[in-house]
């Protein structure tokens, strides 16, 4: 049961995410309160649509400019993957760069949503996970492998797309709590990880 309450979630987590990013410039606190909402599922805490939204307006101070130059710099690299496979010349080598480019983005992008925490700039968040995602080269070909499957899951059934998406913040979500991960978190988010001292007795 507790398997099929995490898929419910990890659904509605899709869901919710898609709706709030519709205005394009809240992705990234969008991402964010997806991931949230994993968490707090796994933690037992509340996962209410409320508490959700209140997520996302938790994330949304400085969050639209980087929103924007996410959707650009991915609008960017599919007009290009588009325009090789009209058949230019030297497409091929050039499209799997355009490819791999997408793909690194992207995973980025789950990692800084994965360690989003209140009050965290999101440049500082992004720059962290662009290192997190260096230093731990293993979590980040997972999340690169998830969004492979979300690829083909959505090009052999496009109705798997919302729960393979609501999947994909789990993965990032399970990425980031690896025992002995903790390179490149952001300081804010390194210090409510950080376990409390004991007094001294």
């Amino acid at each position: 049961m507790r398997k099929f309450a995490l898929l419910g979630e990890c659904l509605t987590a899709g869901l919710l995410v898609l709706l709030a990013a519709l205005p394009v410039v809240t992705l990234l606190p969008a991402l964010a309160a997806g991931c949230a909402h994993v968490k707090a599922h796994v933690d037992g805490e509340s996962t209410a649509v409320r508490a959700f939204f209140g997520h996302v307006r938790a994330a949304l101070p400085g969050g639209w400019q980087p929103s924007l130059g996410v959707v650009a710099a991915f609008g960017v690299l599919a007009a290009d993957l588009v325009l090789l496979a009209a058949g230019l010349a030297g497409g091929v080598p050039v499209a799997a760069v355009c490819a791999t480019a997408a793909v690194c983005l992207a995973v980025v992008v789950l990692r800084a949503a994965a360690t989003w925490a209140p009050g965290t700039p999101w440049r500082e968040v992004l720059r962290a996970a662009a290192r997190r995602g260096a230093a731990d080269a293993r979590g980040s070909l997972l999340l690169a492998m998830a969004l492979g499957v979300l690829a083909v899951l959505t090009w052999q059934l496009p109705v798997l797309f919302l729960p393979a998406f609501g999947c994909l913040l789990m993965a990032a979500v399970a990425v980031d709590r690896r025992p002995g991960v903790r390179s490149g978190r952001p300081p804010s988010a390194r210090a409510r990880t950080r376990p409390r001292s004991r007094p001294a007795s």
